[in-house]
């Protein structure tokens, strides 16, 4: 093929949050290689499959294993657009009833934000991706990463690329971007281990307890995984005024940072 074979890509919505500027919000050239999917294509440009729900060449809608010709034209589009549209194919894979997370190293304060929400999050801060992409792949979880690498991964159906470097932001972006503000169920999960929360009598952990705990408090809560014994204390009542200023910003405006 020659060396002067090239196809055309504009990226729409937030997908150009992975293009260089230069790049952004219109068409720009790339170099087009001998066979080449219109996969390879938009992730080689910095787009990851995981992100995109919609793919056109020339105005037709394809799968990611479509072949490109010289002087195509790829439109790539996010989830929410064209969804009104009945004759486009949509590429990303449906969120299964439950939100399940696999988190990415150095994730850990996110990770507790989202099981403090209730969400079943398997973080452990030293993972590799092979790992990463493994467990997500075998449990059908969600990657949640700052490294665009492990969302290139085949066998990786469902991710998403944390814009902000600040966690509680990067909450507000997971809850809006997956649509989960209904799903949240504050204090189910325990925020070490990821364990279920469950109620349990005084007397089957008073003697865990120290006597100022003991004294004031009677209902406790453990976790059915660690067996860390928690109760409604100070630090409960700081979580339970982050969760009601984090759903008040949501519910007003989910794009402000939480």
């Amino acid at each position: 093929m020659s060396k002067l074979s090239f196809i055309w890509i504009r990226a729409f919505g937030n997908l150009n949050d992975f293009l260089p500027s230069d790049y952004r919000q219109k068409p720009f050239r790339v170099k087009l290689n001998l066979g080449q999917t219109v996969k390879d294509a938009v992730e080689s440009a910095g787009i990851p499959h995981v992100e995109i729900d919609v793919l056109t060449i020339n105005g037709k809608s394809v799968a990611f294993d479509a072949l490109l010709a010289s002087g195509d034209l790829v439109n790539v589009y996010p989830v929410a657009e064209l969804l009104n549209d009945s004759s486009v194919i949509h590429l990303r894979t449906v969120l299964p009833g439950e939100a399940r997370f696999i988190l990415d190293v150095h994730l850990g304060k996110l990770a507790k934000y989202l099981r403090m929400l209730g969400f079943d999050t398997l973080y452990r801060n030293r993972m590799d991706d092979d790992v990463i992409a493994d467990i997500a792949e075998a449990e059908n979880r969600i990657v949640l990463t700052r490294d665009l690498g492990i969302l290139k991964y085949n066998r990786v159906k469902l991710g998403y690329w944390l814009r902000s470097q600040q966690s509680k932001k990067q909450l507000s972006e997971v809850i809006e971007h997956f649509g989960l503000i209904r799903a949240i169920r504050p204090f189910t999960r325990c925020m070490q281990c990821n364990g279920h929360m469950v109620e349990v009598p005084k007397e089957e952990v008073q003697e865990r307890l120290e006597t100022g705990t003991r004294r004031y408090f009677d209902q406790f809560y453990r976790c059915t995984d660690c067996g860390k014994v928690f109760w409604e204390g100070s630090h409960f009542d700081h979580m339970n005024l982050f969760i009601d200023e984090f759903l008040d910003k949501m519910s007003r405006n989910p794009s402000d940072d939480a």
